[in-house]
């Protein structure tokens, strides 16, 4: 199996906590690579709640008003920026836990990463406007955040579980 490693995907374990913050890339691939990480074994109706809720989120005042804003939300170490003059998030304090959860992004499969590409491209022409009612949250099934209580339930799609705020 062919590894493709984009040098903006290796951030979260501080094992590369050189450059951790990832550029500010366009749009079409913040989205993709939360998607690829977020909901890579998903159905494409899963996949494609997973976009619709970055995309839910740039449009609620509440969260960065950009895809990519949206995706790297993030609490990022003080040390880090005061020491080292870099931005690093937290572990575990990010919006999507891929991001910092300590392990390397690596994109181990092209040909499906190439689809959710195409898939992005639907999503940002707002084709499925609608589809999960404003959700602006989700969580894995086998995970029970605390601020799922506050939130209303919109629905399941495969292993996630979709949230609003009312």
């Amino acid at each position: 199996m062919i590894k493709y490693i984009a040098p903006f995907l290796l951030l979260a374990s501080s094992a590369f906590a050189e450059e951790v913050k990832p550029p500010e890339t366009n749009s079409r691939t913040c989205l993709a690579n939360n998607i690829y990480h977020e909901a890579k074994s998903q159905s494409t109706a899963g996949q494609i709640a997973v976009g619709l809720v970055v995309i839910n989120r740039v449009r609620d005042s509440r969260f960065p008003n950009t895809i990519c804003g949206v995706v790297y939300q993030a609490q990022y170490s003080k040390w880090w920026k005061e020491e080292k003059g870099k931005d690093v998030p937290r572990k575990h304090k990010c919006q999507f836990s891929w991001f910092c959860d300590g392990k390397p992004e690596i994109i181990t499969n092209i040909e499906h990463y190439q689809q959710i590409l195409r898939l992005v491209s639907r999503i940002l022409t707002n084709r499925y406007a609608g589809m999960i009612e404003g959700a602006t949250h989700y969580h894995a099934t086998y995970v029970n955040p605390k601020w799922n209580k506050e939130k209303t339930r919109i629905g399941r799609i495969d292993d996630h579980i979709f949230y609003r705020w009312d």
